[in-house]
């Protein structure tokens, strides 16, 4: 039914602030760590990813507002209206919020690790036999790897390294105070691990610092100590235009971000109360030129990223506390034959992590030692320590082969690693290129090219995630193997387009950003609320990570107003708020968190039964759309669109793990009567049912969910 209502698509109350949506959704990663269903060590696990989460928030998007709060900008967010100090007013309230809902898990956790013999102590509460081997660690492994820095009129206040845990130190000596901060080395183990009577106890290494911290510091009485933290602005401008050498300029950058501005101090408060630690909390806002809502006091340990060492230390001795490992499923089209075979007969579609990411890596490989194959192009955005990908393609260079790869040398985080790949590659013989100016090239593509009997084929890898064969095993993705001849021109034109100089090539199939994913979004969507007024069956299905992009929500309210059923699947940011009564009443938001990492990306159309199905390497960001090179492909096989509709059933029939958006921004756990489904369950038991019997399911959604709820059924009853 047509809403014939007005409303001004600008007002602030109908979208969430971008910022505090992503802070509602490290939220959501911390509840997983309360969830019970989660195995206890996989709970600490959630909080160590939270806090890995915060890290990388502070250092880019907070830092970003902090730039033009210095710059005295007046810049205001698109969707709330909000300057820059007050988004970061907000973004400390809820943040300060979170951190304590944290905290309080982690001491939930840990009781609970005691109930298994799991014992997070402090040094004071280790045993005394194994006092004079904790003594007897710190002088060997961790002493000689200290540095105090003294702060006096001759050593000026030390410039803090990003994210490395801090001793703050008082000294007394013939009535003089002095200051001195010890910086906690960051490769040093994070836990001191023992076992008694089949019990273990962990203890921090910054807690046995602390307690011969003493000796660093001989003729001095040490009158008080308290741990600190500092994280640094990582969102600093590469300066592109005019670069002669990228590389260079990337190298440079990388220096240059080490010293980046502090954005955040956070200080553990369980030694000292926050009114005796004033005056120098004080002092080191000062120092790092920070205001009040920049400070955390926290009661607890700093950085609990560090957990991720303990769950490495314990999860041999307690394999029942982790997950069940997961074994991906080799694709059963692909035994007995090789990828090439395969997609010569038909599209191939890939599942990961349940389907193997091997099928990926062997397209390269083979490639690159196969007589026939005359060349290699092929993006990377971000790749493993040790990628086979890249041992292929160097592989292939040095057999003769013409091979051209884009490296994004501004991937956030992986510059270093990409900036040695592209020397490798280019001295294996590869041609190597950094993409575009001002433009990130996110895109996912592989292209090889054959030479059979004189005539060239062309097989194209199209995929929604990095290829990155260890991230693949965790992160859901997905992609096709085709060798469709538009499909396979539309990728030469887009290698030409990124390698030579030419504006945006007309394709085919492909729609690349930037602009065209967002403008043929748009028009689709349109397209559905045309046939909905028609026909009245109008439908939209969007799996991504985030939406942000406020010209996309309008066009989804106006279908919502349409009459248009709008399904979204959104793991993380979403600036739209449904079921606003005349807007977005017929809009649901739902969000999925579990063991693994949702990452694909799925666009779906009903067209009145002539259906539109799109994968892509894009989120709806505004980023994506008009500051990434991306790519959007269409689903052109009836059997894999018909198996990805079925795929979706499933994400919309989870309540389990789903959560469902509120109109006032919060998050609630879907709830019914229906039979329970876990959408990542029940992929991950498909995978192991096929595994048995690659002939046991069908393609309809109905038979092969009720088929692995069978199974499950079965598996629990034993």
């Amino acid at each position: 039914m047509t809403n014939n209502l007005k409303f001004d698509y600008d007002n602030p109350d109908y979208y969430d602030n971008r910022e505090v949506s992503w802070l509602g959704f490290n939220y959501r990663v911390l509840q997983e760590a309360e969830d019970t269903r989660n195995p206890l060590l996989e709970r600490l696990g959630f909080l160590a990813i939270g806090s890995s989460n915060l890290d990388e928030f502070m250092m880019v998007r907070v830092a970003g507002l902090q730039d033009q709060h210095y710059m005295g900008a007046n810049y205001v967010d698109s969707k709330k209206q909000w300057s820059p100090d007050e988004q970061l007013a907000e973004v400390s309230r809820v943040n300060k919020a979170n951190v304590t809902y944290q905290y309080q898990l982690y001491y939930q956790l840990i009781k609970e690790c005691e109930e298994h013999n799991i014992h997070f102590i402090s040094i004071h509460e280790a045993s005394q036999k194994e006092w004079s081997k904790i003594k007897d660690f710190y002088y060997q492994a961790v002493f000689p790897t200290l540095t105090p820095l003294g702060i006096d009129a001759y050593r000026p206040f030390p410039n803090l390294n990003n994210k490395v845990t801090h001793l703050f130190v008082h000294l007394y000596r013939n009535g003089e105070e002095q200051t001195a901060i010890v910086p906690i080395p960051p490769l040093v183990s994070r836990y001191y691990h023992y076992q008694e009577n089949n019990h273990h106890f962990l203890v921090p290494v910054e807690e046995i610092i602390q307690a011969f911290i003493h000796d660093m510091f001989k003729g001095y009485e040490i009158t008080s100590s308290f741990f600190f933290r500092v994280t640094r602005n990582a969102d600093l401008d590469i300066h592109e235009d005019g670069a002669e050498d990228l590389l260079a300029v990337i190298e440079d950058y990388l220096i240059k971000r080490r010293n980046g501005r502090s954005v955040r101090l956070e200080v553990d408060t369980r030694t000292k109360h926050p009114e005796v630690l004033a005056d120098d909390i004080d002092y080191l806002t000062r120092q790092l030129e920070l205001k009040e809502r920049d400070v955390y006091l926290i009661n607890g340990p700093l950085d609990l990223t560090g957990l991720n060492e303990a769950i490495d230390d314990l999860e041999a001795y307690y394999p029942n506390l982790t997950f069940n490992k997961f074994t991906p499923v080799y694709p059963k089209e692909l035994q007995g034959t090789n990828v090439f075979k395969a997609a010569d007969k038909k599209d191939l579609f890939f599942h990961h992590p349940y389907d193997s990411f091997q099928p990926i890596v062997k397209f390269i490989q083979d490639a690159a030692s196969d007589p026939d194959t005359i060349a290699i192009k092929q993006t990377l955005y971000r790749v493993s320590n040790n990628s086979p990908i890249v041992q292929a393609l160097k592989t292939a260079a040095e057999h003769g082969k013409q091979v051209t790869v884009l490296v994004e040398l501004k991937a956030r985080f992986d510059e270093e690693n990409n900036v040695q790949w592209a020397k490798v590659l280019e001295e294996a013989g590869c041609h190597v290129i950094y993409g575009k100016t001002h433009l990130k090239t996110h895109s996912k593509i592989a292209m090889v090219m054959k030479l059979k009997h004189g005539k060239l084929k062309r097989y194209v890898h199209l995929g929604t995630g990095n290829y990155n064969d260890k991230t693949a095993r965790i992160y859901t993705d997905m992609g096709i193997i085709t060798t469709n001849d538009k499909i396979a021109q539309d990728a030469t034109d887009f290698f030409n387009y990124l390698s030579g100089y030419s504006k945006q090539p007309e394709y085919h199939y492909l729609h690349v950003s930037p602009f065209d994913i967002r403008d043929t979004y748009m028009e689709d969507i349109d397209q559905e609320i045309k046939q909905h007024k028609k026909y009245g069956n109008g439908h939209i299905i969007a799996k991504m990570n985030s939406l942000t992009s406020k010209r996309i929500i309008k066009k989804l309210y106006e279908a919502s107003q349409a009459g248009v059923k709008v399904d979204l699947i959104i793991r993380g940011i979403c600036c739209l708020n449904p079921g606003i009564p005349g807007l977005s009443e017929n809009i649901r938001v739902i969000s999925i968190i579990g063991r693994f990492l949702e990452h694909s990306r799925i666009y779906w159309f009903n067209n009145n039964g002539d259906e539109k199905l799109f994968l892509s390497s894009a989120d709806m960001m505004t980023r994506n759309m008009i500051k990434r090179v991306e790519i959007e492909f269409p689903i052109l096989d009836a059997d894999i669109r018909k198996e990805l509709k079925a795929i979706l059933n499933v994400y919309l029939d989870d309540n389990i793990k789903a959560r469902y958006k509120l109109p006032n921004s919060h998050y609630a756990y879907v709830r019914n009567d229906d039979t329970p489904v876990d959408a990542q369950m029940v992929f991950a038991t498909k995978a192991e049912i096929e595994r048995q019997d690659p002939r046991s399911l069908q393609t309809s959604h109905k038979k092969w969910l009720n088929r692995i709820q069978s199974h499950l059924a079965t598996k629990k009853n034993k």
